[in-house]
């Protein structure tokens, strides 16, 4: 009998269980693991350095324990190979996705409304919240921040390969669609000697990108332009790129962004989505989109079919690190 099968009802209490994920990311935002590797291992000691009550940081640990994240020997807290994944500096970054403090980890408690989202449609962040995500995100500097944090995070060990992947210095001048910090348009900056770029982004992250690309010392071949892109899309460039853009958006929203482009774009020039695109899709990650902003993973098929409608058709398709680089045209 494997694991997933051998508890209560089959394993379904396990796989439904919210205590545990949620003792998991306070003990992520509270950066218990953080503490141990740093020597604070008594739950005293803990409780005083994370400032949390003694008595509940106590009973946390103790089902951190059972969950296989710690051990405890004599009242001494230590990680297992599972808990050192919560350490800040772990290779895989994931504390930061768990933090309840920072972007992600507070959104996905928008997923406790996903009841109201299966039943209306609409997604169950601003139930929770009060108001959208995006507009919530921008009137907090400091999950603003995390946020770009993870999206640069995310995007840093695969921008050079998608710079490479693609011949993006024929485009002349690429306009980076909702770029973040302008991680991907500096790599192709620095791989395409001739290239121009724009990053069109929100004020708070267009500010950080224009400081990013002043740091490369890219300043005179690229600049960064504040605005919503469903209002503001800066005309003839010959490339307009949609990195991880579109699954933010319903379908709707997501032709009339493509359709911005298209009307933008220079004569012979491309709109080029850059995204992952499963067969069956990522059903984790659409969930995340739904709940969030009622956005949508897409597969290829699905992806072509929208783009017919914004008057684009699909050129080429090719592979760009763990991403495929979708080439259309008018």
């Amino acid at each position: 009998m494997t694991e997933s099968t051998s508890g209560w009802g089959g394993g379904l209490w396990a796989a439904a269980d919210l205590v545990t994920p949620m003792a998991v990311r306070v003990a992520a935002t509270l950066r218990l693991a953080d503490h141990i590797a740093a020597g604070t291992r008594t739950g005293a000691a803990l409780a005083e350095a994370a400032g949390a009550d003694p008595d509940a940081l106590a009973r946390l640990l103790g089902h951190l324990v059972t969950a296989g994240v710690l051990t405890a020997d004599g009242g001494v807290y230590a990680l297992t190979s599972m808990g050192e994944h919560l350490r800040d500096d772990d290779p895989e970054g994931i504390r930061a996705w768990l933090d309840l403090e920072g972007a992600v980890g507070y959104a996905d408690l928008s997923f406790v409304e996903m009841l109201h989202t299966v039943r209306t449609g609409e997604p169950g962040y601003p139930r929770r919240y009060g108001r959208a995500f995006w507009e919530d995100l921008a009137d907090d500097p400091a999950r603003s921040a995390s946020f770009d944090a993870l999206m640069e995070a995310q995007k840093t060990g695969e921008a050079p390969a998608i710079a490479a992947a693609y011949p993006w210095g024929e485009l002349g001048h690429v306009v980076d669609v909702g770029g973040g910090n302008a991680t991907l348009l500096i790599a192709m900056l620095e791989a395409h000697d001739g290239l121009r770029g724009t990053l069109l982004e929100l004020p708070g992250p267009a500010a950080r990108g224009a400081e990013a690309i002043r740091a490369a010392g890219l300043a005179a071949r690229a600049s960064s332009v504040a605005g919503s892109f469903f209002d503001v899309m800066p005309p003839g460039a010959g490339g307009y790129v949609l990195s991880s853009v579109l699954h933010n958006w319903d379908d709707e929203d997501a032709v009339r962004l493509m359709r911005r482009c298209a009307e933008a774009v220079a004569p012979g020039g491309k709109v080029l989505v850059v995204d992952h695109f499963g067969v069956a899709g990522d059903s984790e990650g659409d969930l995340r989109m739904l709940c969030y902003f009622r956005g949508r993973e897409r597969g290829l098929e699905r992806l072509t079919e929208l783009a017919t409608v914004a008057g684009l058709s699909v050129e080429t398709v090719r592979p760009g690190g763990s991403r495929s680089i979708v080439e259309l045209r008018r």
